[in-house]
């Protein structure tokens, strides 16, 4: 190929040279284009990084291109409406109607296979209630015995993206869409900026492994900046962040381009460097040291509710936890469990693969273990991993959570299109982009009214789904309700799947075979 090229722009060179000499000064124009491709030609063939354009001059440059261009084709050409990953076309849509008030209603019937493995449904009654009688904005109130600011939450909130990771418009945006129809929106682990507070909507604030905007120099926790933020009266909640569903046992990636010195002021860092968090908490080092970092928190707030989110994995890690909780009598107020299928900005692919439980599967367990240990009734439970719809909703809480977070769901409401650009800086919706040319496409005014409309319009969707179940309070779903199709001819609930253990039953020595060997090794003053 590299002979052909030079014989054929040679030849073509010299037409070309001839024809502007001899026959019209236009024919200029062909030969600057000729000498352009034969200098490019011949750069492909002596640089030594791409062996495709080393070996195909020119050509193989349409590699690249194409390998560019490929993900778009796909997303608006070849996917049909049950796929994309990780968010199908059919739940993009969804969430997009319902954030422009627009139609929301499917024709003709489901396109998913109702007799594929994994299929899941809610069982419906043949008395169900009228969903215009039920409460179309149920909240739950968060806050145990040592809570002294107990918080009214809604049961379905923004989950954690941080300012850095999301756009100052973003961040805007979900804030004020929280401020219209009362609910909460996640800080993320970047810290608290004027953005969060601008426009006054409540706040979760989540610390975690790095201590942004509570640090001091050397990177380990600042007891007095804590002190100084938590008493916003903006933030409702403090989160800590022991793990993500998307990359456990990795810390947070802000890449060198988002960083720029507003967010590195906030974050208490240095502009324009890649910001890696510590995959591991320095404040503490061992279970019963986590409950009581919790306490300390709480003290700190001013009594405000304190929990902690992680994405499980060790098993008995949790126990341990749990068993710390018992032995101090310190119980956090919340415990958000994330998903292995939570999203991320940016983490390796091995970590979003191949790591961590799955939502499902984490919060039964978490469940379970706080009902068997007869300490539930001190922690709310909330669900975070791939919230898109009314019944994933229903769903979570059948499992046994109290309220849900989304992240992703949020984003396309402001307009997030999956361009799966999020690493790069180059978010063309301007969400999740520094770019000031980018990020100027979204517009606050708009997008917060849109995030309040999907809010409202999914918990509309979930009183019809609990009405449809002939049940008035979403408290009274049960992991019987909900099915799934696990062979061909075969379907089983949620309670044949996920069985639930009776409360306290493990402090009577009930412990189910698998989890024995979890309880032997779960010791507070020790991980693992």
């Amino acid at each position: 190929m590299r002979k052909i090229f030079v014989i054929s722009s040679s030849i073509a060179l010299v037409i070309a040279l001839a024809l502007s000499l001899f026959v019209s000064y236009w024919w200029w124009v062909l030969t600057a284009i000729v000498i352009t491709l034969t200098i490019l030609g011949y750069y492909d063939m002596v640089q030594k990084s791409h062996s495709i354009m080393r070996t195909f001059p020119v050509v193989g440059r349409l590699r690249y291109w194409m390998e560019d261009i490929r993900p778009k084709i796909y997303q608006y050409f070849v996917e049909s409406d049950t796929d994309g990953r990780p968010i199908s076309r059919i739940d993009r849509s969804s969430i997009y109607q319902r954030a422009k008030l627009q139609t929301d209603t499917m024709p003709f019937g489901t396109q998913l296979d109702v007799y594929a493995e994994g299929y899941e449904w809610i069982m419906h009654s043949i008395a169900p209630k009228d969903f215009n009688t039920l409460d179309v904005s149920p909240r739950l109130l968060i806050g145990n015995k040592d809570c002294k600011q107990p918080y009214s939450a809604s049961i379905f909130n923004v989950s954690a993206m941080s300012y850095g990771s999301l756009s100052s418009n973003a961040i805007e945006a979900l804030n004020g869409g929280a401020k219209i129809d009362n609910f909460a929106h996640n800080t993320g682990e970047g810290g608290i900026s004027s953005y969060h507070l601008k426009h006054k909507g409540d706040l979760i604030w989540q610390i975690g492994t790095g201590y942004f905007g509570c640090r001091n120099e050397d990177g380990t926790f600042s007891a007095e900046l804590f002190a100084e933020k938590a008493k916003f009266e903006s933030v409702k909640m403090i989160e800590l962040k022991i793990s993500q569903g998307a990359k456990p046992g990795h810390g947070g990636i802000l890449p060198a381009s988002k960083n720029t010195p507003e967010i590195a002021a906030i974050r208490h860092v240095q502009a324009g460097t890649v910001v890696a968090s510590p995959p591991f908490h320095s404040a503490f080092d061992t279970p019963k040291g986590m409950v009581l970092f919790l306490k300390h928190l709480r003290d700190l707030s001013g009594g405000k509710p304190v929990g902690f989110k992680l994405c499980i994995g060790r098993k008995s890690e949790f126990i341990a936890i749990c068993k710390a909780m018992i032995a101090l009598d310190i119980y956090p107020d919340f415990i958000t469990v994330d998903g292995a299928e939570g999203g991320t900005g940016a983490a390796p692919q091995e970590f979003s693969n191949y790591v961590g439980v799955p939502l499902l599967d984490g919060l039964a367990f978490v469940d379970n273990m706080l009902n068997g240990m007869d300490i539930r009734q001190h922690i709310k439970l909330i669900a975070s991993g791939k919230v898109l719809s009314g019944f994933h909703i229903v769903r979570a809480i059948a499992l046994g959570a109290d309220a849900c977070n989304s992240a992703r769901a949020m984003m396309m409401a402001l307009g997030c299109i999956q361009a799966l650009l999020c690493n790069t800086n180059k978010c063309p919706t301007g969400v999740a982009t520094q770019d000031p040319s980018l990020v100027v496409g979204l517009d606050v005014n708009d997008k917060k009214y849109r995030v309040a409309n999907y809010h409202r319009s999914m918990l509309r969707t979930f009183a019809e789904l609990m009405g449809a179940c002939g049940i008035d309070h979403y408290k009274k779903l049960t992991r019987s309700h909900i099915y799934r199709r696990v062979f061909q001819n075969e379907m089983r609930s949620f309670e044949e799947i996920y069985p639930s253990l009776s409360k306290g039953c493990l402090l009577r020595g009930e412990i189910p075979e698998k989890y024995v060997d979890d309880f032997e090794h779960a010791h507070i003053e020790s991980w693992g």
